[in-house]
């Protein structure tokens, strides 16, 4: 699988129709980057910081350093714009196999895997909403397991009926998902006025120190996390050229507000000891300002904040498995686009599918005694399900350092082409070169020894599907549609 690999041809513009856009696609960014993070890793981020300054500056280096990112993607999206994102970059770059690599991780581990992640999120709290049993139970258990897979189904459901459909429950999501933050910053408004709680700058915190504030920044790294999602489906927004860049400027910096806003309302309401002594601040800010009530809203909250995640990632992680299928044959279904409803019906239902097996698999204990079956054999006792608290989050974090690998691979992608294909189309162009594609990839780099430092023995789960991709790629590849550059 080396660089010198033919290209994939380009796919026809005639595939797709551009439906999406600016405010949909900017939509799809904040419906999948501001997931669940922002409801519980504050209190984390500014306990590992040291002081409500070092917290803030934390936040908002996340902000620019996602910024950066965006930055990057926005050139590569615009130059290539094309379904797949990153498949597509990383194949113009590296050759047809890397992309091959990244297509197939996210197709059979990284989108259902955080799929799965949101749709327990869900199911956590819908349980608790509707009061059907009392945590850790089994009844409480199965529970969850139908109501992550019920999740799935139904937003699989109305992706299904098309782009259209898909992207207008995208949008009513995502402005519910604002309102429901709105909420949360109008009870730390309230609460600050009302309590005698001490103003966060009346507070001071203990000094920081380099490591507390490396861990802080994979917190909130973490919850910025996703923004990326919207290059996957570049071919069907509408003047690509612009409206990418833009979508990916105006979604990010949004996001940077949003969570520095909500982390404002937290210590308005809470106070800085009250955040620390609180591992679920959204919960506990509704909860003192309106009571039981309040502690529902939080959970409508959330459930719909997670829905929106789903959606997001459905509808985005659908065109990957698209551009997997048109350049490889034993993934071809794949690829059948439905004209009629404009959507990639069979991606969608292998996507929903491997969702729900592994929803079941990892979230029940007969799936995770079959996973753990293997290494038993081999006497290697590397997966802990309780120790990452729970069997999704293990997940995630044996397959982290594959996310992050990809991320670096595209960085560099940006520097290569600039070599590569100089005189390609690029209606928008990284300010700062090189030094914004630089930071980027040194973010990566950090994250990407970060993610191996913390879940070092799970790393061979992740790189399993990447060892089984290889003689994949060299059995399924259509030569056909590889041309020469």
């Amino acid at each position: 699988m080396s660089s010198d690999q033919p290209e994939p041809v380009a796919e026809s513009t005639e595939r797709y129709l551009q439906k999406l856009s600016l405010w949909d696609t900017v939509n799809i960014i904040i419906g999948i980057v501001i997931g669940v993070s922002i409801f519980k890793v504050p209190s984390a981020v500014f306990s590992f910081a040291g002081s409500i300054e070092a917290g803030f500056v934390v936040w908002g280096l996340g902000g620019l350093l996602m910024l950066a990112g965006a930055l990057c993607y926005s050139e590569l999206a615009s130059a290539i714009p094309e379904t797949g994102g990153d498949y597509v970059f990383l194949s113009r770059t590296y050759g047809s196999g890397t992309g091959f690599l990244f297509g197939w991780a996210q197709f059979i581990v990284i989108n259902p895997a955080n799929i799965g992640i949101m749709s327990y999120v869900f199911a956590d709290y819908a349980v608790s909403f509707l009061l059907l049993q009392g945590p850790n139970s089994e009844v409480y258990n199965s529970w969850m397991v139908m109501l992550a897979c019920f999740s799935v189904c139904i937003l699989i459901g109305l992706n299904l009926l098309g782009l259209v459909v898909g992207k207008w429950a995208q949008n009513i999501l995502t402005l519910a998902k604002v309102i429901g933050l709105a909420a949360i910053a109008g009870a730390g408004i309230y609460l600050g006025i009302t309590n005698t709680t001490p103003a966060p700058e009346a507070v001071v915190g203990e000094s920081s120190s380099g490591a507390n504030l490396g861990l802080a920044m994979v917190f909130v790294l973490y919850a910025f996390g996703g923004w990326n999602d919207a290059a996957f489906v570049a071919a069907e927004v509408k003047e690509p050229g612009r409206n990418i860049p833009r979508a990916l400027m105006v979604g990010t910096i949004g996001i940077l507000v949003i969570y520095l806003l909500i982390n404002a309302a937290y210590l308005f309401g809470l106070g800085y000891q009250g955040l620390l002594d609180s591992p679920t601040p959204a919960a506990t800010l509704l909860g003192n300002a309106w009571g039981d009530p309040g502690q529902k809203m939080i959970s409508v909250i959330i459930m719909i904040s997670s829905l929106g995640a789903i959606n997001g990632l459905i509808l985005t992680g659908s065109r990957v498995n698209v551009r997997l299928g048109m350049d490889h044959r034993f993934f071809a279904m794949l690829a059948r686009w439905n004209h009629r409803v404009n959507a990639p019906i069979y991606s969608l239902l292998t996507q929903g599918l491997i969702s729900v097996a592994m929803i079941v698999l990892v979230g029940t204990g007969a799936g995770q005694s079959l996973l753990e079956l293997p290494f038993k054999l081999l006497n290697w006792d590397i997966i802990d399900w309780k120790m990452y608290g729970g069997g999704f989050e293990t997940l995630l974090a044996a397959t982290a350092p594959l996310f992050w690998i990809f991320f670096l691979l595209t960085g560099l992608s940006l520097i290569l082409l600039r070599f590569k294909l100089p005189h390609l189309n690029r209606p928008f162009r990284v300010p700062l070169y090189p030094i914004t594609p630089l930071l980027f990839c040194g973010t990566s780099i950090y994250m990407l020894y970060s993610s191996l430092m913390y879940a070092w023995g799970l790393t061979l789960l992740g790189v399993i599907p990447i060892l089984i991709g290889i003689p994949l790629y060299w059995m399924s590849r259509n030569k056909q549609s590889d041309v020469p550059n």
